[in-house]
């Protein structure tokens, strides 16, 4: 058990694993690391420094110095001097008056706008550990002992002050911490794993995608990227046809008063992309929502229709900011697997439920397993308190049919609804958000949508709007960190190398490799003026499924010799029986190999 000091002071105590008490935790590990630049760099102002997911950092404004990985070390003897000094963490307030003459004394500028910035008449909470007093109000473990098993600085970036680009760029120290140095080994040992792995190095390696200056945000794919993207959004629409959806297809650009009315002008214009068009305001369109809406009312419908549903491979831009651009992880413009269901509202559990079932089909396939939050009403929010108990009570009831566990993530809905949000375990043990499901009752009465229920009345229908890839882009960028670019054999770029020991042979190569182009796999022969080893070995780097050998030998025989990537072991059988065995692990979308995950 661990000591966790509230705001108020108070002390409760917390288990190791409890994830309150590891914030607290890097909480104070961002005091720590704050405390330890101040005593090394004596010409420093402080920003904040809170903790994040996995972590914390602290932004600082080093006014003689600049710091690289190099000084990394220095800071983290400091640190463990400040931990090996067993400091007590005291908290108190002040006014706001005296909290701005005690931080303007110590020249902390930055300490002081913020204070500033707080309402008249509201106190303000101090946290202090040995000379170090510092704004916060936060928890934090109770001693700095608790930092002793595992904390370390893991980069540094520069960061715009509150993230506006046009304040000062301050330098961003992050870090992470964690109550066992065995936890934190193998934190460090994931990070490392996840450097191996990333998308963008990946990606330029085996050609999937670019991004260019020319359109920062904005992935080009490339022909190999674009056969992984379209077998998989192939398959998305014809499971998606399977299962009773129908397919449209709406404009980029719709009109200011389109968005005004679906509330996206009032709640989102920020991040939306603005144009002037004969003097009349248009968006880009940042979600596909409003456009599904007018496919629906372009004619009437009945109870018997209901649930429609529509499916959308929609291009949606949105208004990021270039500081948090991240390959295809963080873009402008990307294609949201979106559908919207209109339905009437005792369907709503059922539909969710069929959702959710569709949801695991489609995680399955790449051996993803997943978490489930509910996100409930936000304090920026459209429709009645009755409304939202409602909506968030079907969504409730439908995961419990599902017996499917799930935490609650409070005011963290849409505007328009409350969500349901899957997050994706990889590999290696990270999570993804990519999966969502929200409710909404506020756009069909918007819209004033209607269909005739079955006393012949017009009556409002329930709208879901739902994602399972959440951006196709970003999920391609996740399948590539999370099979380390060694795809399944169903969507790999290339299936099939055809390999000659010799010229003598490169006939017969290419008979073999005809008949697999005829079989609708995607294969070439290497004909490089290269030796077998190197071609080989070429092969494996490109992360291609199978590699078909052939020499002298497997020509008078009439058979090939097959060798499965990441593999020093061939296997010799006919043309014919391999064909059959691949065609069934790319029909029965395989992902099983030993040498796929984890590679």
């Amino acid at each position: 058990m661990v000591d966790i000091i509230e705001k108020d002071g108070s002390i409760k105590q917390y288990d190791e694993n409890d994830i309150y008490a590891l914030n607290a935790l890097r909480h104070t590990c961002s005091h720590i690391m704050a405390q330890a630049v101040k005593r090394i760099y004596k010409n420093t102002k402080l920003a904040t420094g809170p903790y994040v997911e996995n972590g914390f950092y602290y932004d600082i404004d080093f006014l003689d110095d600049t710091i690289s990985d190099e000084d990394f070390e220095k800071i983290e003897k400091e640190m463990n001097k400040i931990v090996k000094e067993e400091l007590p963490i005291e908290r108190y307030t002040m006014s706001r008056e005296e909290a701005i003459k005690f931080f303007k004394e110590k020249n902390e500028d930055y300490k002081v706008e913020i204070i500033e910035n707080l309402p008249q008449g509201e106190m303000v909470y101090f946290a202090k550990q040995g000379e170090f007093v510092d704004l916060c109000s936060g928890t934090h473990v109770s001693n700095t002992k608790f930092a002793k098993d595992g904390f370390k600085i893991m980069s540094v970036a520069g960061a715009y002050l509150r993230g506006d680009e046009k304040n000062k760029m301050l330098t961003r120290i992050y870090g992470t911490a964690f109550f066992r140095n065995e936890d934190l080994s193998e934190y460090i040992n994931m990070i490392e794993e996840a450097k191996k792995r990333d998308h963008r190095k990946l990606g330029k390696e085996l050609k999937l995608f670019l991004i260019d200056d020319a359109g920062p945000g904005l992935p080009f794919f490339l022909p190999n990227g674009m056969i992984l993207r379209n077998e998989l959004t192939n398959y998305w629409v014809k499971y998606h046809l399977s299962k009773g959806y129908k397919q449209v297809n709406t404009p980029i650009i719709l009109s200011r008063t389109l968005w005004e009315k679906s509330g996206h002008w009032e709640h989102y214009q920020d991040g939306m992309m603005t144009l002037k068009i004969d003097d009349v305001d248009f968006a880009i369109k940042p979600m596909n929502c409003p456009g599904a809406i007018i496919v629906y009312k372009n004619e009437s419908h009945s109870y018997r229709e209901l649930p429609l549903r529509y499916a959308e491979l929609g291009l949606v831009h949105r208004n990021e900011k270039s500081g948090e651009l991240h390959g295809l992880m963080r873009v402008r413009g990307f294609t949201q697997d979106d559908a919207h269901t209109f339905l009437m509202r005792e369907q709503v559990e059922e539909e969710v439920m069929n959702i959710i079932e569709l949801y695991d089909h489609m995680y399955s396939l790449f051996k993803f397993d997943y978490t489930v939050e509910l996100s409930t009403m936000p304090d920026d929010h459209m429709g009645t308190l009755e409304e939202w108990q409602m909506a968030e009570q079907g969504l409730k009831n439908a995961l419990d049919k599902r017996n499917i566990k799930y935490i609650v993530n409070p005011g963290d809905g849409a505007f328009y609804g409350p969500k349901i949000d899957f997050h994706l375990k990889d590999c290696i043990g990270r999570t993804w958000q990519c999966g969502t499901i929200q409710l909404d009752f506020q756009l069909p009465q918007r819209f004033e949508l209607e269909y005739v229920d079955k006393n012949g009345e017009k009556a409002m229908p329930i709208m879901i709007h739902r994602a399972c890839f959440g951006s196709v882009e970003r999920f391609i960028g996740i399948l590539i960190e999370h099979f380390k670019g060694a795809f399944p054999l169903w969507i790999s770029p290339k299936q099939v190398e055809v390999i000659p020991i010799s010229d003598k042979t490169l006939d017969y190569a290419n008979q073999i490799n005809d008949v697999l182009l005829k079989n609708g796999i995607r294969a070439s022969v290497d004909d490089r003026a290269e030796k077998m080893g190197y071609k080989i070995r070429e092969a494996q780097m490109e992360k291609i499924p199978y590699m078909i050998i052939v020499g002298p030998k497997e020509r008078e025989e009439g058979k090939i010799s097959i060798r499965e990537r990441n593999s020093a072991e061939n296997m010799t059988t006919t043309v014919d029986e391999f064909l059959k065995k691949i065609k069934k692990e790319i029909e029965d979308k395989i992902c099983n190999e030993k040498n796929e995950i984890g590679v």
